[in-house]
């Protein structure tokens, strides 16, 4: 069975699916519905994700959709930590996943609560992410990505996507134990649609379990994505909930670890069914 150790030295196992729920206290991510625009309604929102059946919270300060600008640090660390700390007040329990690629937001998150960082560059896009990641004792969630959010889906090419992407695995997981991150603090996320194009997005979700050779968590992140909108002949983004669902069912199937999700409730009763019938 997979696990992680967490800050604290408990391990949390992943005996069966668990559900990330995304909560972004942007003004620009991609699906309008899962935009925040106070620390009140986010708050209130983590809320009725956890009573929907979330195991983590996942919150974001900056979206990182295909083409979208960077914000600054601050205002990063101005969105995020309030909601933080909200959230702390109501809930002291439900792991909270901070997901950022700057080391500052990342420290003054854990210091608020986080338990968990998400680096979409794992660990690539700043340097002292790896140092604060052992200072404070956390998991990491390592994403591949090719390029940056602004240029990524540019014309993205590989010549074989899963051995690229496992290429890439094994590069940043020796990077982290160099670092002195230990492999009990390590998830592995393959990124769909960070760089990747259609066919890119497929082959890495039918291959997913091809992953499990480094015999660490798999994340798989694909909430109403451009791709399954494609699959289904155009579908806009409020639109992809059943697509959604069709593949953290498949992903269920599979034995992935974690889907992240927009819809906490849906996907969750979908995945339970799926681990009865398993």
């Amino acid at each position: 069975m997979r696990y992680i150790k967490l800050k604290d030295g408990s391990i949390y196992k992943f005996e069966n699916m668990k559900i990330m729920g995304i909560l972004n206290v942007t003004d620009n991510s991609f699906y309008p519905e899962s935009r925040v625009g106070s620390v009140e309604n986010a708050v209130n929102r983590a809320m009725k994700m956890i009573e929907d059946g979330a195991d983590i919270l996942d919150i974001g300060g900056e979206s990182t959709r295909p083409g979208s600008d960077p914000v600054t640090v601050d205002e990063e660390i101005d969105r995020v930590i309030p909601v933080i700390k909200g959230i702390r007040e109501r809930n002291k329990d439900i792991l909270i996943s901070v997901d950022t690629y700057r080391s500052k937001t990342a420290e003054e998150a854990i210091k608020a609560g986080g338990d968990i960082i998400n680096d979409i560059s794992a660990m690539t896009f700043d340097e002292n992410m790896a140092n604060v990641v052992k200072k404070y004792n956390v998991p990491v969630i390592l994403m591949h990505i090719k390029g940056t959010p602004k240029n990524m889906q540019k014309n993205p090419h590989y010549d074989d996507v899963v051995k690229e992407v496992q290429d890439y695995f094994k590069e940043r997981i020796q990077y982290a134990k160099y670092k002195g991150i230990k492999e009990e603090k390590i998830i592995l996320d393959p990124g769909i649609g960070f760089g990747k194009n259609f066919q890119h997005n497929m082959e890495l979700i039918k291959n997913i379990d091809s992953f499990f050779i480094f015999n660490l968590p798999i994340l798989l992140a694909v909430s109403r994505k451009t791709f399954i909108g494609e699959a289904l002949g155009g579908l806009p983004v409020d639109e992809r909930l059943e697509g959604t669902m069709a593949i953290s069912c498949y992903a269920a199937m599979k034995d992935v670890d974690i889907v992240r999700v927009h819809d906490v409730l849906e996907n969750k009763r979908a995945v339970d069914m799926i681990e009865v019938l398993k």
